[in-house]
C-alpha cells in the first residue's frame, strides 16, 4: 500500500495551522485515506452532509466538538435531512425507538446550521441548486444523492458517512480513492432492457422497482443499463439510483446514451462485464417482493422519497385534481419534500391543490426514518421503492408498493386499489 502524501498545505491544516477544528477534521480524513489505500488527497469542491440526522449522543458530541474548536466549513455544504420539520411543528413525535430525538435533533440540526452549512434539509440536494459539474470532486453523503451526483451528474464523490462528510467539508479535502478515481467508475456487470415493456419506464415506481433489481444484480458495483431509458427524465433515474443504492449499495450506474459518461457502452464499462437480461416478468417478481401488506387495509400513503421534486408535486396535484374526491379521513396521506421545492409548490399554486385534495407536506426530514406517522398506522401504500425498503424494518409497517394513480386511488377510497 503506498504512504499517503501531503502537500505543504495538507500538512499545515493537519498540524493545526488553520485551528484546532480544522486539525480534527484532518486527522479523519487522513485516516480514512489510509484505510483506503489513497496515496494523496483531492481538493473538493463542495459537500453534503448526511451527520445531522439524529442517531444518538455520539453525533452530537462529534458535530459540537468541532464548533466549540472553532471548526466551519470551507467550501459550500448543504445538509441532508434532519430529525424535524422545523417548519411544521409536532410533525414529529418521540417514541420509544427515538429516544431524544425532539431535543438532541433540534440540537444537532442547530449545530450543523452554526458550522456554516445552508440549512437546505434534503436528500435531494441536486433539486435545490447544489449541481456540480462533470468531472468536479466534491465529497458527498446520503445514498440517493451520492449515486445522483456520480450517474446523473458525472461528479466524482466516494460514498461518505457520518463524520467523514463533515470532516471533508471542514478540510476541503477527501481520499482520492474509490469513485474519486476512473477505473472505478468503469461499470462491472450490464443490464439488458430490451424485453422490458416501454410502457412501463413511463411510470417512476417501475423506475424504482428496477433499481432495487438492479442494486442486488449489482452488488456494490457499477451497473450499465442497455436497451431502454435514454430518454429518462431526472424523477426516474432519481427512483432508479436510490432503489440500487438501497438494495445493492450502488454508488454509481450508467445508462448508455442518457447519463453523461456513457455515450456507448465500450466507453463506460469493462470488457468482458457479465450481462443480466431483465423481463417484466422478473420487474413483477420484485414488485411482490416489495410489497409486503396483504389485503385492501390501508392507513397511510407517503410519497416523496427521495423528496419530491416540483414536477413530481406537479404530477401528484394532476392525478389529485382528476381523482373526484378528497383523501379519505382514515388515510394520512403525505408528501415529503425539501423546504426549497415546497416554497416553488406554493408559488406555482400546486401545493393547494396537493393540500385540497387531502395530502399534508412534510420537510426537512424523512417519514421512514423519524416517528412521522402515527404509532397505530400498520399498512402504508408508496411510489417509492427505497422507502419500501426500508420502512417495515425502520418503523414496523407493511407497504403497498403502487403508482401515483393507484396511492391517489387508494387514498381516496380508503383501501388498497390496485390496476389489473
Amino acid at each position: 500500500m503506498p504512504p499517503l502524501v501531503l502537500t505543504d498545505e495538507e500538512q499545515d491544516l493537519l498540524t493545526g495551522g488553520a485551528g484546532q477544528g480544522v486539525a480534527m477534521a484532518m486527522r479523519v480524513v487522513t485516516a480514512l485515506a489510509r484505510v483506503r489505500g489513497a496515496d494523496r488527497l483531492v481538493e473538493v469542491s463542495g459537500a453534503h452532509v448526511d451527520s445531522c440526522l439524529y442517531h444518538g449522543r455520539a453525533g452530537l458530541d462529534f458535530a459540537r466538538r468541532l464548533l466549540d474548536l472553532g471548526a466551519a466549513v470551507r467550501v459550500p455544504t448543504t445538509l441532508n435531512v434532519g430529525s424535524l420539520d422545523l417548519l411544521h411543528p409536532g410533525t414529529v413525535h418521540e417514541d420509544a425507538s427515538h429516544p431524544g430525538v425532539l431535543t438532541g435533533g433540534r440540537e444537532l440540526m442547530d449545530v450543523y446550521a452554526a458550522l456554516g452549512a445552508r440549512a437546505t434539509w434534503t436528500c435531494a440536494p441536486y433539486q435545490v441548486g447544489a449541481r456540480p459539474g462533470l468531472g468536479e470532486h466534491v465529497a458527498w453523503a446520503e445514498s440517493n444523492a451520492i449515486v445522483f451526483a456520480n450517474s446523473v451528474l458525472g461528479a466524482r464523490t466516494d460514498r461518505y458517512g457520518d463524520f467523514l462528510d463533515i470532516s471533508a467539508a471542514v478540510t476541503g479535502r477527501a481520499p482520492l480513492a474509490g469513485l474519486h478515481l476512473d477505473a472505478e467508475r468503469l461499470g462491472s456487470v450490464v443490464i439488458d432492457l430490451s424485453a422490458v415493456s416501454p410502457t412501463r419506464l413511463h411510470e417512476e415506481m417501475w423506475w424504482g422497482v428496477l433499481g432495487h433489481l438492479v442494486g442486488e444484480v449489482a452488488a456494490g458495483g457499477v451497473p450499465v443499463l442497455v436497451g431502454a431509458g435514454e430518454n429518462a427524465g431526472e424523477d426516474a433515474l432519481k427512483a432508479l439510483g436510490a432503489a440500487a443504492a438501497s438494495s445493492g449499495s450502488v454508488g454509481m450506474f450508467h445508462v448508455v446514451g442518457r447519463t453523461p459518461e456513457a455515450p456507448d457502452l465500450a466507453s463506460c464499462s469493462r470488457a468482458g462485464s457479465p450481462v443480466t437480461v431483465v423481463t417484466d416478468a422478473d420487474l413483477d417478481v420484485v414488485r411482490r417482493r416489495l410489497t409486503t401488506a396483504q389485503g385492501t387495509r390501508l392507513e397511510a400513503v407517503s410519497l416523496g422519497t427521495p423528496h419530491a421534486s416540483l414536477g413530481e408535486i406537479q404530477r401528484l396535484a394532476a392525478v389529485l385534481a382528476s381523482a373526484g374526491g378528497a383523501v379519505h379521513p382514515g388515510v394520512d396521506a403525505v408528501v415529503s419534500t425539501s423546504r426549497g421545492v415546497l416554497a416553488l409548490a406554493r408559488e406555482a399554486g400546486l401545493a393547494a391543490t396537493v393540500e385540497a385534495g387531502g395530502f399534508r407536506f412534510v420537510v426537512d426530514t424523512c417519514t421512514y426514518v423519524t416517528p412521522v406517522l402515527a404509532p397505530t398506522v400498520r399498512v402504508a401504500m408508496t411510489t417509492s421503492g427505497k422507502w419500501a425498503h426500508y420502512a417495515p424494518g425502520n418503523i414496523g409497517v407493511d407497504v403497498v408498493l403502487g403508482t401515483v394513480g393507484e396511492c391517489v386511488t387508494s387514498a381516496v377510497a380508503g383501501r388498497v386499489v390496485l390496476d389489473g
